[in-house]
């Protein structure tokens, strides 16, 4: 192992490949750490958190990830104490920028913008608003029609506790051209969500009908975050989130990071498979044990139990869930208010505090849902002790989400 300091920053790597002041080891007491390595930046992230000794020793960013396995390689305890304090970051040296990710970036109140105030962006817009105070400094609203700026700045900060009149964030109409100037930029424009009643015809997911329509517009707004070079996260919530979301790093043209990317729809899939497991008795042991994988749609993956593994029940319980989008629209309405919040609101307030929660974000060069956080070291997927069965599911879903690219 090798060990530099580059200003007041110390580094390390398992290769000798950098031109930094060496030293023979590292400071103890260190309240940060970076360690070095290279890694094909078309098809891997460009820093992240390094939850697990394993991350040192992999040799591509793949969906192996995921899985918490041993490591017979030995390092040492000051090392591995930072790791499991979550104070190493790693950076990505196939990006020629790479220097420039030589920081920690602390938790403050974010600024957010919102484009689009259709039925999802209005409904999470309420729920940034409700319970966004303790995270969100202010929100900047924008849509193609003024009168619905104006009506929702108007609605909203005339929504407050009775006596503590700025315990929830400002709402503010902005310009398109302001869009970028915030932490975190969420994408809620549509080109329209299939009426009620469409899915009879044989197309069920009716997530996937959107694609074509919703990628001509997020192209323009990726591409307009790289011309701002926009530093926050693109937050994507119109439908299908993933493929949207690979769609934006390529239009962005290297200006955004990968990990500046996510998707917000596997919250909801999560949601409705607790509302089913509260509903069957034999489902319960999701609400302790389970984990949601994969995209908001028809490979969505279930997993009933991480400690008792069950692939029968997993799968009807996947299937409920999937399923559940089409239960609402029987009731003639179109399913938006718990996306919305339980993908939307309540996941991105969680980012931005550096909570657990479910969105998809970038693994081996396509975007997956997963449960993960954002701490100031970076990006942290969660890793964690995979049943063999489970993991055929999450490799089929991952090939095809490979093969939409």
């Amino acid at each position: 192992m090798f060990y530099y300091k580059y200003g007041d920053k110390f580094l390390f790597s398992l290769k000798d490949n950098y031109r930094y002041e060496r030293l023979n080891n590292i400071p103890d007491n260190l309240s940060e750490l970076y360690f070095l390595y290279q890694s094909d930046r078309d098809k891997s992230k460009k820093t992240y958190a390094l939850s697990d000794v394993s991350d040192i020793f992999m040799n591509e960013e793949n969906l192996d990830m995921l899985k918490l396995k041993k490591t017979y390689n030995e390092i040492p305890e000051s090392i591995a104490e930072l790791i499991h304090k979550r104070k190493v970051k790693a950076v990505n040296t196939d990006y020629e920028d790479y220097e420039k990710c030589f920081y920690m970036q602390d938790f403050r109140k974010s600024k957010v913008n919102i484009l689009a105030l259709g039925d999802v962006g209005s409904t999470l817009l309420i729920g940034l608003k409700l319970l966004g105070g303790s995270a969100i400094s202010s929100i900047g609203i924008y849509d193609r029609s003024p009168e619905k700026i104006r009506r929702w700045e108007y609605e909203m900060n005339q929504t407050v506790y009775p006596f503590d009149f700025n315990a929830m964030p400002e709402v503010k109409g902005i310009d398109k051209d302001q869009l970028f100037d915030c932490d975190m930029f969420v994408f809620c424009a549509s080109k329209g969500v299939p009426p009620v009643g469409s899915e009879q015809s044989g197309q069920t997911d009716v997530r996937m009908v959107q694609f074509e329509g919703n990628a001509k517009l997020v192209k323009k707004y990726a591409s307009m975050a790289a011309e701002k070079k926009f530093k926050g996260i693109f937050a994507v919530v119109s439908d299908p989130v993933d493929l949207l979301c690979n769609v934006v790093l390529k239009e962005s043209r290297g200006v955004l990071a990968p990990e500046q990317i996510k998707g917000y729809g596997l919250g909801v899939m999560n949601a409705r498979a607790a509302y089913y497991s509260k509903k069957y008795s034999k489902y319960a042991s999701y609400l302790t044990e389970g984990r949601a994988f994969g995209p908001h749609g028809n490979d969505l993956v279930i997993a009933n139990s991480m400690i008792s593994y069950n692939d029968s029940i997993s799968k009807e319980l996947t299937k409920l869930t999937v399923g559940a989008n089409l239960e609402v629209r029987e009731t003639g309405f179109k399913p938006y208010i718990a996306p919305a919040l339980s993908s939307g609101a309540i996941p991105i307030i969680c980012t931005l505090e550096g909570k657990w929660h479910y969105s998809s974000n970038y693994l081996g060069g396509v975007f997956m849902g997963a449960k993960n956080r954002n701490l100031p070291v970076g990006l942290e997927i969660e890793k964690i002790i995979m049943p063999d069965e489970l993991f055929v599911r999450l490799q089929a879903t991952y090939d095809k989400l490979k093969k939409c690219l």
